[in-house]
């Protein structure tokens, strides 16, 4: 019996976390080949918390002010805030990457087969993630080097990680989003760096939203990594805070650069 084209071919909820997997091993794979970029990376949560976090540790400022969690010393409130940074700062210059195979050619080699385009994205948005999961390792490694007291329960952890990575996929398709509207990898990276920072001081990472002047207060309520950060300092601090809007918001913003990356990489490959 010989079976048609038609009765061969998976139903695409099957296909499609096949591509998926696929496309996330390739991405991942490129990092075997060179570290550099992941040591490089670690470089500036070091600074942050060694630095940064041990002056105003030592100072007592936030402390004085107690506008703190109760019981909790401003190194163990900025860990998870540069945790986030961290993996931030690496997915939001994703999109040069894919601008990179565009102009090498592989771009247009892989539309060209028939995975689905947000398969592609997909694959590439959860490498970014996993990429972002090795701030999570660093800044862990850290912490328990400077003896800061996170609570070190493995589900905890796993539950912090699972966090990081979805809020770095979602950034690294902010960042393909904005490589399929300026095409040009010139104009990324200003707009990648003129959008990092504001991102960054605009969330509860560094600080307390309720220190900020109430004419940009409201600031840190529409930016996606105050909900990460929230959702890590609750399961790394026991701090409370609403894990269903934290992560329903994270997978909203996720689902939504999925499909609005897919929907203009076309654009992004016609250059």
């Amino acid at each position: 019996m010989i079976l048609s084209p038609q009765r061969l071919a998976l139903p695409a909820w099957r296909v499609l976390p096949n591509r998926i997997a696929t496309f996330c091993l390739v991405e991942l794979r490129r990092i075997r080949h060179d570290r550099t970029e992941l040591y490089m990376r670690a470089i500036q949560p070091i600074l942050w918390m060694v630095i940064y976090g041990e002056t105003f540790n030592h100072a007592g400022l936030f402390a004085k002010l107690h506008v703190l969690p109760k019981g909790v010393s401003y190194l163990q409130y900025l860990a998870p805030g540069i945790m986030a940074q961290s993996a931030l700062f690496i997915a939001i210059f994703y999109g040069i990457q894919i601008i990179w195979e565009r102009d090498a050619g592989m771009l247009t080699k892989l539309l060209a087969t028939p995975s689905p385009r947000v398969a592609i994205i997909t694959g590439k948005a959860f490498a970014a993630g996993i990429r972002g999961f090795s701030q999570v390792v660093v800044i862990l490694s850290l912490s328990a080097i400077l003896r800061v007291g996170l609570d070190w329960n493995p589900l905890r952890m796993l539950g912090a990680a699972v966090v990081v990575v979805l809020a770095a996929a979602f950034f690294s398709c902010l960042s393909m989003v904005l490589a399929g509207v300026v095409v040009q990898r010139d104009r990324l990276m200003g707009i990648g760096q003129a959008i990092t920072m504001p991102l960054f001081f605009a969330s509860t990472a560094l600080y307390p939203a309720k220190i900020m002047p109430d004419w940009i207060a409201w600031l840190p309520r529409v930016n996606p990594l105050t909900y990460e950060v929230d959702a890590l300092r609750g399961l790394l601090l026991n701090t409370p805070t609403n894990y269903v809007l934290d992560i329903g918001v994270l997978v909203g913003c996720l689902v939504v650069g999925i499909v609005t990356a897919a929907a203009l990489l076309g654009r992004l490959a016609r250059g």
